[in-house]
């Protein structure tokens, strides 16, 4: 089983992020259609609770035991990575039981905090869940350690799609037997624990798998070797290393972690708290429950999609920087972390975007209709910031310095709490997106200032200008293709939901190929930069350099 690169696993996770993304957006279209507004925001409710709950008990751990993972084998020292993977297992087996119980327990009281007293039903229905997800994670942990992304990869991948096929089957079948919305929800929710057995099932395998790799390595060593004796040492030593010494370094390294790795989802709990309850003087109660199902059930399916690549940038670069940095290699995490920022801004930037001016469109084309777009657009096109805060994290945790990423985080959580109360009251949800978005932006201007004490990066030089051109025209002229061929499509009487995957396409296309061409032409994209991409990538930009008279070496 062969390391996976930066860039590889990065592909990697990025694709299963895409496909469970996707999945997911699968899953909330027919529940769209099949539950009223009161079943939809109970199904939101729950969902947001879940995930915040996830990120608490297990966000911060498996990055952690990535971390010392990936430093225990940059070391030589693969003995002490078993044993930190034996206590982590350990603490997902208790963790995950000591949390179902609380959840189930609690649920009515987490319901009526959320003015959503019916949601209780769904709320219970993921409780079981959580019983397998935390050692799901700690696997999924040790797996990055180790560099070997695509075990977490096709997890993620089966854990969507049956968390979709049997949410959604037995929520048909439950509105079928007469049961009521509220019911609907919690079937719904509880496909999330037919996720969680496929995932754990891919986990398994991967682990039988690396297990006898593992042994392979160990066979071919003569018993009698420097090697061998070397590792029977290390194993010793390593089995005398108490679990609380472990925890300690594990917990001192995951609780900065879970402050970061919680932000956009605490963020869209608060959200969805402070709507019902700063609603007085901009919503009605039916309307503020109608803008909470836009928001939970269409706005956070879409604005999930561009920072898919951010995430599994920031799940991969952290063993790749800590790696380095634990043997001081300064000019490989000066090198990484560049590519790292610039692989964000070349992608994440102009996706976000894309979703955000084409939100009319997407929106209709996806569910029942296009209302809702404009909150659609605000939370996507704040995501862009959400992305360059996430790699930021990354980076601070690659170089052993967790804290400084929490406490900058915590400053932009402070901020985003006074700009809701100031805000929301005026403009509704709009004003939480921009509280939201402005809490994105300090972060990782926080973030940047201290990884710039350690790290002398360097993203695009001289060719921010070109950069900013290249996306503001691309954009611009995407906006006004898609709502011209709108207006052009309706006149010919063409059904909207047509109208819309029309008009979608083809403004996505003069956007992406006039974003490349723009980069190439404007001279934003050098040959440098094409030699770090991945091959088809540097196939494609390649050929775009020969029709500009230029080269790629």
């Amino acid at each position: 089983m062969k390391k996976d690169s930066l860039i590889k696993g990065t592909l990697i996770l990025a694709m299963a992020a895409l496909v469970a993304r996707m999945l997911g957006i699968f899953q909330r279209v027919p529940l769209e259609h099949m539950l009223s507004k009161e079943g939809l925001a109970s199904f939101t409710v729950s969902n947001n609770l879940y995930l915040t709950l996830l990120i608490v008990a297990t966000g911060g751990i498996p990055s952690a035991i990535s971390k010392m993972v990936s430093e225990r084998y940059a070391l030589g020292r693969q003995q002490e990575a078993q044993r930190i993977y034996k206590a982590a297992l350990l603490f997902g087996l208790v963790t995950g039981l000591i949390l179902a119980t609380l959840l189930y327990v609690f649920a009515p009281q987490l319901a009526a905090s959320q003015d959503l007293p019916d949601a209780v039903f769904a709320i219970r229905a993921i409780a079981p869940t959580l019983l397998l997800f935390p050692l799901i994670a700690m696997m999924r942990g040790y797996f990055q350690g180790r560099q070997l992304m695509m075990a977490g990869g096709l997890s993620q991948i089966m854990e969507q799609i049956m968390r979709v096929i049997v949410g959604v089957g037995l929520a048909i079948l439950v509105l079928a037997w007469g049961w009521g919305d509220q019911m609907g929800a919690a079937a719904a929710s509880f496909g999330n624990f037919f996720g969680a057995i496929g995932a754990i099932a891919v986990m398994v395998w991967y682990a039988v798998k690396l297990r006898r790799t593992d042994k392979l390595e160990m066979d071919k060593m003569p018993a009698d070797s420097e090697a061998a004796k070397t590792i029977a040492l290390q194993k010793a030593e390593a089995s005398r290393i108490p679990f609380r010494t472990i925890y300690r370094e594990i917990f001192s390294i995951s609780i900065p972690i879970v402050v970061t790795a919680i932000t956009v989802q605490l963020i869209y709990m608060v959200d969805n708290y402070l709507l019902m309850k700063l609603r007085a003087g901009v919503y009605s109660y039916d309307q503020a429950i109608e803008v909470l199902a836009d928001f939970g059930g269409k706005a956070q399916s879409i604005a999930g999609i561009p920072p898919i690549l951010a995430i599994a940038l920031s799940t991969s670069i952290i063993p790749v920087i800590s790696s380095a940095f634990s043997v001081r290699n300064m000019s490989e995490v000066n090198r990484q972390t560049s590519l790292v920022m610039r692989i964000v801004l070349f992608t994440g930037i102009p996706a976000a975007l894309t979703l955000a001016v084409l939100a009319y469109s997407v929106t209709g084309l996806l569910f029942t209709g296009p209302q809702g777009s404009g909150i659609v657009a605000a939370l996507t096109a704040g995501t862009i910031f959400q992305a360059t805060m996430m790699i930021s994290n990354s980076v601070l945790f690659g170089l052993g310095r967790p804290r400084l990423a929490m406490y900058n985080t915590l400053i932009g959580i402070g901020l985003k709490l006074l700009g809701s109360f100031v805000l929301a009251p005026i403009f509704g949800i709009y004003g939480l997106i921009a509280a939201s978005t402005l809490c994105f932006i300090f972060i990782t201007w926080f973030n940047l200032q201290s990884i710039r004490t350690y790290v002398q990066f360097n993203v695009l030089g001289r060719r921010w200008v070109p950069y900013f051109a290249a996306v503001l025209i691309s954009m611009a002229a995407g906006w006004g293709v898609d709502k011209g061929l709108r207006w052009l499509l309706e006149s010919f009487m063409l059904p909207d939901r047509l109208a819309y995957v029309i008009s979608a396409i083809v403004a996505g296309a003069v956007i992406g190929g006039l974003y490349l061409g723009l980069l190439i032409l404007l001279r934003v994209v050098t040959a440098e930069d094409v030699k770090t991409f991945p091959e088809p990538l540097r196939k494609l930009f390649a050929k775009l350099f020969r029709l500009t008279g230029r080269a790629v070496a």
